[in-house]
Protein backbone atom coordinates (compact mmCIF):
# COMPACT_ATOMS: atom_id res chain seq x y z
CA UNK A 1 0.00 0.00 0.00
CA UNK A 2 2.79 2.53 0.98
CA UNK A 3 4.88 1.39 -2.65
CA UNK A 4 1.38 2.19 -4.66
CA UNK A 5 0.50 5.39 -2.58
CA UNK A 6 3.99 6.69 -3.64
CA UNK A 7 3.63 5.85 -7.37
CA UNK A 8 0.39 6.99 -7.64
CA UNK A 9 1.17 10.39 -6.10
CA UNK A 10 1.34 12.97 -8.89
CA UNK A 11 4.30 15.16 -6.20
CA UNK A 12 6.74 12.79 -3.51
CA UNK A 13 6.77 14.37 -0.34
CA UNK A 14 10.45 14.07 0.24
CA UNK A 15 13.28 12.46 -1.04
CA UNK A 16 12.69 9.11 0.44
CA UNK A 17 9.62 8.46 -2.11
CA UNK A 18 11.53 10.16 -4.87
CA UNK A 19 14.26 7.66 -4.45
CA UNK A 20 11.37 4.86 -4.20
CA UNK A 21 9.76 6.56 -7.41
CA UNK A 22 13.06 6.14 -9.14
CA UNK A 23 13.32 2.49 -8.08
CA UNK A 24 9.87 1.75 -9.34
CA UNK A 25 9.96 3.13 -12.41
CA UNK A 26 13.32 1.73 -13.57
CA UNK A 27 12.41 -1.93 -12.51
CA UNK A 28 9.16 -1.39 -14.67
CA UNK A 29 11.03 -0.09 -17.26
CA UNK A 30 13.64 -3.10 -17.26
CA UNK A 31 10.98 -5.42 -17.04
CA UNK A 32 9.01 -4.20 -19.99
CA UNK A 33 12.33 -3.44 -22.00
CA UNK A 34 13.04 -7.29 -21.64
CA UNK A 35 9.33 -8.24 -22.93
CA UNK A 36 9.36 -5.73 -25.51
CA UNK A 37 13.31 -7.27 -26.80
CA UNK A 38 11.38 -10.87 -26.36
CA UNK A 39 8.49 -9.92 -28.06
CA UNK A 40 10.39 -7.89 -31.19
CA UNK A 41 13.09 -11.44 -31.31
CA UNK A 42 10.54 -14.31 -31.36
CA UNK A 43 7.13 -13.25 -32.04
CA UNK A 44 7.76 -10.59 -34.97
CA UNK A 45 10.83 -11.90 -36.00
CA UNK A 46 13.12 -8.50 -36.22
CA UNK A 47 16.75 -8.76 -36.41
CA UNK A 48 18.70 -8.87 -33.34
CA UNK A 49 20.68 -5.91 -33.43
CA UNK A 50 17.35 -4.12 -33.77
CA UNK A 51 15.43 -5.43 -31.06
CA UNK A 52 18.19 -4.43 -29.24
CA UNK A 53 18.28 -0.48 -30.16
CA UNK A 54 14.54 -0.26 -29.92
CA UNK A 55 14.28 -2.55 -26.46
CA UNK A 56 17.14 -0.03 -25.08
CA UNK A 57 15.39 3.41 -26.27
CA UNK A 58 11.98 1.95 -25.12
CA UNK A 59 13.02 1.43 -21.75
CA UNK A 60 15.00 4.83 -21.38
CA UNK A 61 11.81 6.20 -22.90
CA UNK A 62 9.45 4.50 -20.55
CA UNK A 63 11.83 5.42 -17.66
CA UNK A 64 11.97 9.29 -17.96
CA UNK A 65 8.04 8.96 -19.19
CA UNK A 66 6.72 7.43 -15.76
CA UNK A 67 9.02 9.31 -13.23
CA UNK A 68 8.29 12.87 -14.67
CA UNK A 69 4.57 12.48 -15.59
CA UNK A 70 1.99 11.78 -13.48
CA UNK A 71 -1.32 11.20 -15.86
CA UNK A 72 1.28 9.03 -17.64
CA UNK A 73 2.10 6.89 -14.77
CA UNK A 74 -1.64 6.71 -14.42
CA UNK A 75 -2.56 5.38 -18.60
CA UNK A 76 1.22 2.77 -18.42
CA UNK A 77 -0.91 1.50 -15.04
CA UNK A 78 -4.45 1.11 -17.12
CA UNK A 79 -2.38 -0.31 -19.74
CA UNK A 80 -2.09 -3.78 -17.56
CA UNK A 81 -5.43 -4.42 -17.38
CA UNK A 82 -6.79 -3.30 -20.47
CA UNK A 83 -4.80 -6.56 -21.65
CA UNK A 84 -8.02 -7.88 -20.56
CA UNK A 85 -9.90 -6.53 -22.72
CA UNK A 86 -10.73 -6.78 -26.75
CA UNK A 87 -7.44 -4.95 -27.47
CA UNK A 88 -5.21 -7.07 -25.34
CA UNK A 89 -6.82 -10.02 -26.97
CA UNK A 90 -6.13 -9.37 -30.16
CA UNK A 91 -2.51 -8.93 -29.84
CA UNK A 92 -2.61 -12.24 -28.00
CA UNK A 93 -4.39 -13.52 -31.26
CA UNK A 94 -1.73 -11.99 -33.46
CA UNK A 95 1.21 -14.16 -31.70
CA UNK A 96 -0.93 -16.83 -32.26
CA UNK A 97 -1.34 -16.25 -36.02
CA UNK A 98 2.41 -15.47 -36.23
CA UNK A 99 3.19 -18.98 -34.21
CA UNK A 100 1.09 -20.84 -36.39
CA UNK A 101 2.43 -19.36 -39.64
CA UNK A 102 6.41 -19.38 -38.46
CA UNK A 103 6.10 -23.46 -37.27
CA UNK A 104 3.35 -25.05 -38.62
CA UNK A 105 3.01 -23.90 -42.21
CA UNK A 106 6.47 -24.53 -43.43
CA UNK A 107 5.93 -28.00 -41.69
CA UNK A 108 2.76 -28.63 -43.78
CA UNK A 109 5.02 -27.70 -47.04
CA UNK A 110 8.11 -29.50 -45.66
CA UNK A 111 5.84 -32.88 -45.60
CA UNK A 112 4.37 -31.74 -48.95
CA UNK A 113 7.67 -31.80 -50.56
CA UNK A 114 8.11 -35.49 -48.94
CA UNK A 115 5.48 -36.47 -51.00
CA UNK A 116 6.11 -34.90 -54.08
CA UNK A 117 10.03 -36.88 -53.47
CA UNK A 118 8.66 -39.94 -53.25
CA UNK A 119 6.00 -39.59 -56.32
CA UNK A 120 9.34 -38.40 -58.16
CA UNK A 121 11.66 -41.23 -57.30
CA UNK A 122 9.02 -43.81 -57.99
CA UNK A 123 8.54 -42.44 -61.71
CA UNK A 124 12.27 -41.91 -62.40
CA UNK A 125 12.58 -45.28 -60.95
CA UNK A 126 9.85 -47.01 -63.32
CA UNK A 127 10.68 -45.56 -66.07
CA UNK A 128 14.48 -46.13 -66.36
CA UNK A 129 12.90 -49.79 -65.44
CA UNK A 130 10.55 -49.53 -68.03
CA UNK A 131 13.19 -48.16 -70.43
CA UNK A 132 15.60 -51.39 -69.59
CA UNK A 133 13.19 -53.90 -70.58
CA UNK A 134 12.72 -53.08 -73.87
CA UNK A 135 16.52 -54.48 -74.24
CA UNK A 136 14.32 -57.94 -74.20
CA UNK A 137 13.10 -56.55 -77.74
CA UNK A 138 16.78 -56.11 -79.11
CA UNK A 139 17.65 -59.77 -77.26
CA UNK A 140 14.55 -61.43 -78.90
CA UNK A 141 15.13 -60.19 -82.26
CA UNK A 142 19.03 -61.10 -82.24
CA UNK A 143 18.10 -64.95 -81.31
CA UNK A 144 15.60 -64.91 -83.89
CA UNK A 145 17.82 -63.62 -86.66
CA UNK A 146 20.32 -66.47 -85.43
CA UNK A 147 17.59 -69.36 -85.94
CA UNK A 148 16.43 -67.93 -89.39
CA UNK A 149 19.86 -67.78 -90.59
CA UNK A 150 20.28 -71.54 -89.62
CA UNK A 151 17.66 -72.24 -92.06
CA UNK A 152 19.44 -74.23 -95.04
CA UNK A 153 16.69 -74.21 -97.11
CA UNK A 154 16.38 -70.65 -97.32
CA UNK A 155 17.82 -67.61 -96.12
CA UNK A 156 16.29 -64.34 -96.21
CA UNK A 157 18.88 -61.80 -95.42
CA UNK A 158 22.48 -61.78 -94.33
CA UNK A 159 22.81 -60.59 -90.94
CA UNK A 160 20.43 -59.60 -88.02
CA UNK A 161 16.93 -57.78 -87.90
CA UNK A 162 17.96 -54.39 -87.06
CA UNK A 163 16.40 -52.71 -83.77
CA UNK A 164 16.74 -49.39 -83.20
CA UNK A 165 15.78 -48.17 -79.54
CA UNK A 166 15.93 -44.73 -77.55
CA UNK A 167 18.17 -45.51 -74.80
CA UNK A 168 19.26 -42.14 -73.25
CA UNK A 169 18.64 -42.12 -69.63
CA UNK A 170 20.52 -39.57 -68.79
CA UNK A 171 18.04 -37.20 -70.72
CA UNK A 172 15.21 -38.90 -68.96
CA UNK A 173 16.87 -38.46 -65.68
CA UNK A 174 17.49 -34.53 -66.57
CA UNK A 175 13.94 -34.19 -67.74
CA UNK A 176 12.58 -35.81 -64.16
CA UNK A 177 15.27 -33.43 -61.96
CA UNK A 178 14.31 -30.70 -63.98
CA UNK A 179 10.66 -31.35 -63.38
CA UNK A 180 11.29 -31.94 -59.49
CA UNK A 181 13.01 -28.56 -59.61
CA UNK A 182 10.69 -26.56 -61.25
CA UNK A 183 7.81 -28.13 -58.32
CA UNK A 184 10.26 -27.43 -55.36
CA UNK A 185 10.90 -23.71 -56.21
CA UNK A 186 6.89 -23.28 -57.44
CA UNK A 187 6.31 -24.27 -52.92
CA UNK A 188 9.54 -22.33 -51.89
CA UNK A 189 8.34 -19.04 -53.65
CA UNK A 190 4.95 -19.84 -52.06
CA UNK A 191 6.44 -20.90 -48.62
CA UNK A 192 8.10 -17.63 -48.91
CA UNK A 193 4.78 -15.49 -49.79
CA UNK A 194 2.49 -16.76 -47.24
CA UNK A 195 5.50 -16.20 -44.49
CA UNK A 196 6.62 -12.59 -45.65
CA UNK A 197 2.40 -11.78 -46.07
CA UNK A 198 1.29 -13.40 -42.65
CA UNK A 199 4.63 -11.62 -40.71
CA UNK A 200 4.01 -8.26 -42.67
CA UNK A 201 0.68 -8.59 -41.65
CA UNK A 202 0.98 -9.67 -37.72
CA UNK A 203 3.97 -6.73 -37.68
CA UNK A 204 0.97 -4.15 -38.30
CA UNK A 205 -1.65 -5.65 -36.42
CA UNK A 206 0.61 -6.13 -33.44
CA UNK A 207 1.99 -2.28 -33.83
CA UNK A 208 -1.78 -1.04 -34.23
CA UNK A 209 -2.84 -3.02 -31.14
CA UNK A 210 -0.22 -1.45 -29.27
CA UNK A 211 -0.85 2.32 -30.13
CA UNK A 212 -4.50 1.18 -29.20
CA UNK A 213 -3.87 0.04 -25.95
CA UNK A 214 -2.39 3.56 -24.97
CA UNK A 215 -4.72 5.55 -26.96
CA UNK A 216 -7.74 3.52 -24.97
CA UNK A 217 -6.23 3.67 -21.87
CA UNK A 218 -5.54 7.76 -22.52
CA UNK A 219 -9.01 7.98 -23.89
CA UNK A 220 -10.51 6.29 -20.38
CA UNK A 221 -8.32 8.56 -18.44
CA UNK A 222 -9.73 11.53 -20.40
CA UNK A 223 -13.60 10.38 -19.47
CA UNK A 224 -12.87 9.57 -16.32
CA UNK A 225 -11.63 13.02 -15.53
CA UNK A 226 -14.29 14.87 -17.88
CA UNK A 227 -17.42 13.40 -17.93
CA UNK A 228 -18.87 12.47 -14.19
CA UNK A 229 -21.36 10.27 -15.71
CA UNK A 230 -18.83 7.53 -17.55
CA UNK A 231 -18.47 4.55 -15.89
CA UNK A 232 -19.88 6.20 -12.84
CA UNK A 233 -22.21 3.06 -11.51
CA UNK A 234 -20.14 1.20 -8.66
CA UNK A 235 -21.45 1.30 -5.47
CA UNK A 236 -17.69 2.11 -3.81
CA UNK A 237 -16.40 3.17 -0.56
CA UNK A 238 -16.21 6.75 -0.95
CA UNK A 239 -20.23 6.72 -1.94
CA UNK A 240 -21.04 4.66 1.15
CA UNK A 241 -18.88 6.91 3.23
CA UNK A 242 -20.59 9.57 2.12
CA UNK A 243 -24.55 8.01 2.83
CA UNK A 244 -23.55 7.31 6.11
CA UNK A 245 -22.31 10.73 6.78
CA UNK A 246 -25.05 11.71 5.20
CA UNK A 247 -27.89 9.21 7.02
CA UNK A 248 -29.12 8.24 3.93
CA UNK A 249 -28.01 4.67 4.07
CA UNK A 250 -31.34 3.26 2.59
CA UNK A 251 -30.20 4.47 -1.41
CA UNK A 252 -27.58 1.42 -1.41
CA UNK A 253 -29.84 -1.16 0.28
CA UNK A 254 -30.38 -4.10 -1.77
CA UNK A 255 -27.98 -2.76 -4.27
CA UNK A 256 -30.46 -0.43 -6.14
CA UNK A 257 -30.98 -1.25 -9.73
CA UNK A 258 -28.22 -0.19 -12.44
CA UNK A 259 -25.70 0.04 -9.58
CA UNK A 260 -22.67 -2.85 -9.43
CA UNK A 261 -20.67 -3.22 -5.93
CA UNK A 262 -17.13 -2.51 -6.93
CA UNK A 263 -15.90 -5.20 -5.01
CA UNK A 264 -18.27 -7.36 -6.20
CA UNK A 265 -17.66 -10.60 -8.56
CA UNK A 266 -21.36 -10.47 -10.25
CA UNK A 267 -22.05 -10.09 -13.63
CA UNK A 268 -25.17 -8.04 -15.33
CA UNK A 269 -27.07 -9.98 -17.89
CA UNK A 270 -25.66 -7.09 -20.37
CA UNK A 271 -22.23 -8.21 -19.73
CA UNK A 272 -22.71 -11.87 -19.96
CA UNK A 273 -24.58 -11.35 -22.77
CA UNK A 274 -21.26 -9.41 -24.37
CA UNK A 275 -19.19 -11.65 -23.08
CA UNK A 276 -21.02 -14.58 -24.55
CA UNK A 277 -20.92 -13.06 -28.51
CA UNK A 278 -17.26 -12.30 -27.87
CA UNK A 279 -16.45 -15.89 -27.37
CA UNK A 280 -18.35 -17.24 -30.29
CA UNK A 281 -16.45 -14.35 -32.54
CA UNK A 282 -13.48 -16.11 -30.99
CA UNK A 283 -14.63 -19.17 -31.83
CA UNK A 284 -14.20 -19.05 -35.07
CA UNK A 285 -10.68 -17.94 -34.91
CA UNK A 286 -9.72 -21.18 -33.18
CA UNK A 287 -11.76 -23.16 -35.87
CA UNK A 288 -9.48 -21.54 -38.62
CA UNK A 289 -5.82 -22.55 -36.15
CA UNK A 290 -7.81 -26.41 -35.60
CA UNK A 291 -8.00 -26.52 -39.15
CA UNK A 292 -4.43 -25.77 -39.96
CA UNK A 293 -3.12 -27.86 -37.38
CA UNK A 294 -5.37 -30.68 -38.76
CA UNK A 295 -3.74 -30.05 -42.17
CA UNK A 296 -0.05 -30.35 -40.33
CA UNK A 297 -1.33 -33.75 -38.86
CA UNK A 298 -3.04 -34.91 -42.08
CA UNK A 299 0.08 -33.92 -44.30
CA UNK A 300 2.43 -35.84 -42.14
CA UNK A 301 0.21 -39.07 -42.15
CA UNK A 302 0.36 -38.84 -45.80
CA UNK A 303 4.11 -38.46 -46.21
CA UNK A 304 4.73 -40.95 -43.76
CA UNK A 305 2.79 -43.63 -45.06
CA UNK A 306 3.91 -42.72 -48.83
CA UNK A 307 7.60 -43.07 -47.37
CA UNK A 308 7.01 -46.32 -45.87
CA UNK A 309 4.53 -47.99 -48.41
CA UNK A 310 6.77 -46.90 -51.78
CA UNK A 311 9.28 -48.52 -49.71
CA UNK A 312 7.37 -51.54 -49.72
CA UNK A 313 6.30 -51.51 -53.52
CA UNK A 314 7.00 -55.02 -54.51
CA UNK A 315 8.95 -55.68 -57.79
CA UNK A 316 6.24 -56.35 -61.27
CA UNK A 317 7.51 -59.20 -63.31
CA UNK A 318 7.49 -59.24 -67.02
CA UNK A 319 7.39 -62.00 -69.31
CA UNK A 320 8.14 -61.25 -73.42
CA UNK A 321 7.24 -64.54 -75.17
CA UNK A 322 7.69 -64.72 -78.73
CA UNK A 323 6.70 -67.71 -80.84
CA UNK A 324 7.61 -67.54 -84.63
CA UNK A 325 7.27 -70.79 -86.66
CA UNK A 326 8.62 -71.61 -90.55
CA UNK A 327 6.95 -74.08 -92.87
CA UNK A 328 7.32 -75.09 -96.33
CA UNK A 329 4.51 -76.11 -98.61
CA UNK A 330 5.15 -78.61 -101.71
CA UNK A 331 2.59 -78.57 -104.43
CA UNK A 332 1.17 -82.21 -105.67
CA UNK A 333 -0.23 -82.66 -108.85
CA UNK A 334 -2.07 -85.41 -109.76
CA UNK A 335 -3.12 -85.97 -113.53
CA UNK A 336 -6.39 -87.74 -114.59
CA UNK A 337 -5.49 -88.25 -118.34
CA UNK A 338 -2.76 -88.06 -120.72
CA UNK A 339 -4.11 -85.26 -122.53
CA UNK A 340 -3.52 -83.73 -119.45
CA UNK A 341 -0.24 -83.61 -119.71
CA UNK A 342 -0.30 -82.42 -123.21
CA UNK A 343 -1.80 -79.32 -122.37
CA UNK A 344 0.03 -78.61 -118.75
CA UNK A 345 3.07 -78.84 -121.07
CA UNK A 346 1.52 -76.26 -124.15
CA UNK A 347 -0.13 -74.16 -122.27
CA UNK A 348 2.30 -73.63 -118.60
CA UNK A 349 -0.63 -71.95 -117.08
CA UNK A 350 -2.57 -71.58 -113.98
CA UNK A 351 -5.20 -71.23 -116.29
CA UNK A 352 -5.07 -73.96 -118.45
CA UNK A 353 -4.13 -76.64 -115.29
CA UNK A 354 -7.42 -75.93 -113.89
CA UNK A 355 -9.11 -76.21 -117.41
CA UNK A 356 -7.98 -79.51 -117.61
CA UNK A 357 -9.16 -80.39 -113.93
CA UNK A 358 -5.71 -80.86 -112.13
CA UNK A 359 -6.40 -81.53 -108.58
CA UNK A 360 -3.85 -79.99 -106.08
CA UNK A 361 -3.59 -79.70 -102.51
CA UNK A 362 -0.31 -77.91 -100.02
CA UNK A 363 1.66 -80.55 -98.07
CA UNK A 364 2.98 -78.48 -95.27
CA UNK A 365 6.50 -79.18 -93.48
CA UNK A 366 7.90 -77.08 -90.69
CA UNK A 367 11.27 -76.14 -90.88
CA UNK A 368 11.94 -73.62 -87.49
CA UNK A 369 9.60 -73.35 -84.47
CA UNK A 370 10.84 -70.77 -82.07
CA UNK A 371 9.57 -70.39 -78.72
CA UNK A 372 11.15 -67.96 -76.39
CA UNK A 373 10.42 -66.40 -72.80
CA UNK A 374 12.50 -63.28 -71.96
CA UNK A 375 11.93 -61.98 -68.07
CA UNK A 376 12.13 -58.87 -66.34
CA UNK A 377 11.41 -56.81 -62.84
CA UNK A 378 10.05 -53.64 -63.03
CA UNK A 379 11.22 -51.82 -59.74
CA UNK A 380 9.50 -48.29 -58.44
CA UNK A 381 11.76 -47.30 -55.30
CA UNK A 382 15.30 -47.50 -54.90
CA UNK A 383 17.83 -47.03 -52.15
CA UNK A 384 19.63 -44.16 -54.07
CA UNK A 385 16.65 -41.72 -53.91
CA UNK A 386 17.08 -39.02 -51.35
CA UNK A 387 13.75 -38.41 -49.64
CA UNK A 388 13.67 -36.32 -46.43
CA UNK A 389 11.74 -37.54 -43.71
CA UNK A 390 8.23 -36.71 -43.06
CA UNK A 391 8.44 -34.02 -40.16
CA UNK A 392 5.95 -34.73 -37.39
CA UNK A 393 3.70 -32.12 -36.03
CA UNK A 394 5.85 -30.39 -32.64
CA UNK A 395 3.34 -30.88 -29.78
CA UNK A 396 4.82 -28.06 -27.71
CA UNK A 397 3.80 -25.40 -30.62
CA UNK A 398 -0.06 -26.60 -30.40
CA UNK A 399 0.50 -26.50 -26.48
CA UNK A 400 1.99 -22.86 -27.11
CA UNK A 401 -1.49 -22.01 -28.89
CA UNK A 402 -3.23 -23.87 -26.78
CA UNK A 403 -2.38 -21.88 -23.60
CA UNK A 404 -2.69 -19.06 -25.46
CA UNK A 405 -6.54 -19.45 -26.23
CA UNK A 406 -7.26 -20.80 -23.20
CA UNK A 407 -5.75 -17.00 -21.89
CA UNK A 408 -7.85 -15.26 -24.45
CA UNK A 409 -11.04 -16.90 -23.27
CA UNK A 410 -10.61 -16.04 -20.00
CA UNK A 411 -10.07 -12.58 -20.98
CA UNK A 412 -13.56 -12.33 -22.23
CA UNK A 413 -14.87 -13.21 -19.33
CA UNK A 414 -12.45 -10.70 -17.24
CA UNK A 415 -12.87 -8.07 -19.58
CA UNK A 416 -15.30 -6.60 -17.24
CA UNK A 417 -13.04 -6.91 -14.05
CA UNK A 418 -10.41 -5.50 -16.16
CA UNK A 419 -12.67 -2.65 -16.76
CA UNK A 420 -13.48 -2.13 -13.23
CA UNK A 421 -9.51 -2.39 -12.35
CA UNK A 422 -9.37 0.35 -14.31
CA UNK A 423 -11.19 2.56 -12.66
CA UNK A 424 -9.86 1.75 -9.26
CA UNK A 425 -6.30 2.19 -10.79
CA UNK A 426 -7.64 5.76 -12.10
CA UNK A 427 -9.65 6.74 -8.59
CA UNK A 428 -6.13 6.26 -6.89
CA UNK A 429 -4.44 8.33 -8.97
CA UNK A 430 -7.17 11.06 -8.83
CA UNK A 431 -8.66 10.99 -5.31
CA UNK A 432 -10.13 14.12 -5.32
CA UNK A 433 -11.81 13.47 -8.65
CA UNK A 434 -13.84 9.95 -7.03
CA UNK A 435 -14.72 12.16 -4.58
CA UNK A 436 -16.45 14.74 -7.23
CA UNK A 437 -17.82 11.67 -9.06
CA UNK A 438 -19.00 9.58 -5.88
CA UNK A 439 -20.92 13.28 -4.97
CA UNK A 440 -22.86 13.02 -8.23
CA UNK A 441 -23.94 9.19 -8.66
CA UNK A 442 -25.21 10.26 -4.45
CA UNK A 443 -27.47 13.04 -6.05
CA UNK A 444 -28.39 10.86 -8.64
CA UNK A 445 -29.66 8.50 -6.48
CA UNK A 446 -31.41 10.62 -4.10
CA UNK A 447 -33.13 12.71 -6.61
CA UNK A 448 -34.41 8.80 -7.98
Amino acid sequence: AELWSVYSKPVPADGQELRTLFLQCSCVAALLGGLFYNWLLASLEYPRHFCVAMAVTFSLLLLLTLFLVHPARCVFSMIMPTLGTKQGRKLLLSACVMIVAVNITPNIVSNIKTILQVIKCICKNSSESLLNSTTLLGMASWKLGEEIQALNVWKPFNGHFKFSLFQNSSWINQQMHLAGENVRRNFLAVEVLVKDSVGAGNKLVAGFSMLYLCFESACYLKNYLTNLRFDNFYITKKLQRLAVDRKATHLLAGSPKGLIRATGLKLSRAEWALCLAQALGLSVALLLVLVVAALDHLAFSVADTALRKGAQFSTVPIVLSVEYSVSAGILLIFLRQPIDLILLISHLTFYSLFQAGIKNSLLNIPLLDFKRNYQHHLNFSSARCSISPPTPPSPSVMLVVGLLFCIIYATVFLETYARRLCRKIAASFFESREEERARYLYSKLSRQ
